[in-house]
């Protein structure tokens, strides 16, 4: 939400509308990055750890949000960028001034190849980036950089530099800010020897036999846990790492450790397709990986993936909800997809990000366009990406007046997950279903939930008999409560194309 009219989200604007994000029943807000920043990464380049870009407002307004979020009972998570600074931060300055200042090595720079090339064949994670080191002709080095040139990777193998990070992460916590989302984790542990990758290796996979030496090297869990250390100095704060590694088993490496991550992002879940035989071998893989301290992190869409109304259709949008907010663990929401957002149309001309994720990034309509003008309520002036051409039916004005929108399901969900402890830290046993559909129950104690959901486009029949279920069960939720009786017979439970249910056992 734009406070200030200039067509840019803000922490005003967030204030604002801190009573929505109450009524809609979450816990806790993330924020992405709101740090000074060149903006080469939309704040992801981050210039000063401890200020706040005055695009976004100032250190009064950040203060004001976290006062009123903590007076409503919400926690405040803040994004923190370790793996690299921009290249504008005081630190790199110093550091390619000269190959003898104190800050040189604060970041990595090495000698070229024989052959006058970079040191190594490491590429960047944006494909537009190319190779992950850029020339620098002040000092005749190059310095490495895991996303943009801009972006110049921090040498976490330096003991000073380590301690200046848990610096800032100390300076948050001081103001009362309740954890962290590290942004690539993963990255903070590199091969010091700069050994080549394997050749064919994969964009933010790990399936090569090969281990990759740009990420995921031994050294990253030592430094989180480090990390944890400083974070547990303050009682009842939390840390969830953006790990993004494809391979299951190597996910699970950071999810186990109980003196690491409380929380690990699954990306090897949000890249299934939707298809319930995908999530089951998932979630069967997960159970036989995942030690009893483990706590999952669920989610669909983040601002650098398409969301679920587009990525896999409309039809899907409130089954996805209930499964993402019925497994056991924590689930993870992004904004506007509790309005069953699709990705916006984005012209060449409009485009801004460098890899392409203006799409899912596009503004909330908090109103009608026919009564609030084309900001939609977001902004009084022009938003810095185009609003969704379906504003007029999605926005959030409409939507909270309607009990049958995708809002009002929402709330009705997240409503039921905080009322019913089975559903919040309960076992979680999957069940035996029809091919096209998904079966899983959640108990505590004497109270068990199952929940059934059909991913095809034509009505399946869930035999609750073969997964040694009989009886009839009351209805506490359906993604279409106009279609379904109060109870249903466990025998033969129908379910319409994309319908999921939650009964009370």
């Amino acid at each position: 939400m734009d406070a200030s009219g200039d067509g840019v989200g803000d922490l005003a604007g967030i204030t604002s509308k801190l009573d929505y994000i109450s009524a809609l029943g979450v816990d806790a807000i993330w924020l992405s990055p709101f740090y000074p920043s060149p903006m080469a990464d939309f704040g992801y380049d981050v210039s000063n750890y401890t200020g706040v870009h005055d695009l976004f407002g100032t250190m009064t307004d950040f203060d004001e949000l976290l006062a009123e979020a903590h007076s409503r009972n919400l926690k405040l998570i803040i994004d923190w960028v370790p793996n690299h600074t921009s290249d504008q931060h005081p630190w790199f300055a110093e550091s390619r001034s000269s190959r003898i200042n104190d800050k040189r090595d604060w970041y990595v720079w090495r000698d070229g190849a024989p052959d006058g090339g970079p040191p190594n064949n490491w590429m960047a994670a944006f494909r537009r980036a190319g190779r992950a080191w850029t020339f620098d002709e002040s000092t005749g080095q190059w310095y490495l950089h895991s996303f943009l040139a801009e972006q110049p990777d921090l040498n976490w193998d330096n003991p000073e530099v380590e301690a200046a990070m848990h610096d800032t992460l100390r300076f948050w916590l001081d103001k009362g800010v309740d954890g962290f989302r590290i942004d690539v984790a993963h990255k903070i542990g590199k091969d010091p020897g700069l050994t080549d990758n394997p050749a064919d290796v994969e964009e933010f996979t790990a399936l090569d036999p090969m281990r990759r030496h740009d990420q995921d090297w031994p050294s990253a869990h030592e430094r989180l846990a480090a990390i944890r250390r400083v974070v547990d100095d303050y009682p009842g704060r939390m840390i969830v790492g953006e790990v993004y590694i494809l391979d299951l088993e190597r996910l699970m490496d950071y999810v186990n450790a109980s003196d690491e991550l409380h929380l690990s992002h699954n990306f090897v879940f949000l890249h299934q397709p939707w298809d319930a035989d995908a999530f089951r071998k998932l979630l069967e893989g997960m159970e036989e990986l995942t030690s009893p301290e483990a706590w999952a992190a669920w989610f669909l869409n983040n601002h650098d993936h398409s969301r679920v109304a587009t990525r896999y259709g409309p039809h899907a949008v409130r089954a996805a909800a209930l499964l993402v907010l019925t497994l056991r663990g924590t689930p993870f929401l992004f904004q506007g997809e509790e309005l069953g957002l699709p990705d916006a149309p984005v012209s060449p001309d409009q485009e801004v990000d460098v890899d392409g994720r203006d799409p899912e990034r596009a503004p909330i309509p908090w109103e009608a366009p026919s009564s609030n003008g084309p900001g939609a309520g977001f902004s009084s002036g022009a938003p810095w990406l185009p609003i969704t051409p379906e504003a007029e039916r999605l926005n959030a004005a409409t939507q909270s007046e309607d009990p049958g929108s995708t809002l009002s399901f929402y709330r009705r969900l997240i409503r039921l997950r905080r009322q019913t402890v089975c559903l919040q830290s309960g076992s979680f046993e999957l069940l035996s279903s029809p091919k096209e559909g998904l079966a899983y129950v959640r108990g505590e104690a004497e109270h068990r939930m199952l929940v059934v959901i059909n991913f095809s486009d034509a009505e399946v029949c869930f035999e609750g008999a073969l997964a040694g279920l009989q009886g009839t069960a009351r209805v506490a939720l359906a993604t279409d409560p106009e279609s379904r009786p109060h109870e249903v017979d466990l025998r033969a439970v129908p379910l319409s194309p994309g319908e999921g249910l939650i009964l009370h056992l």
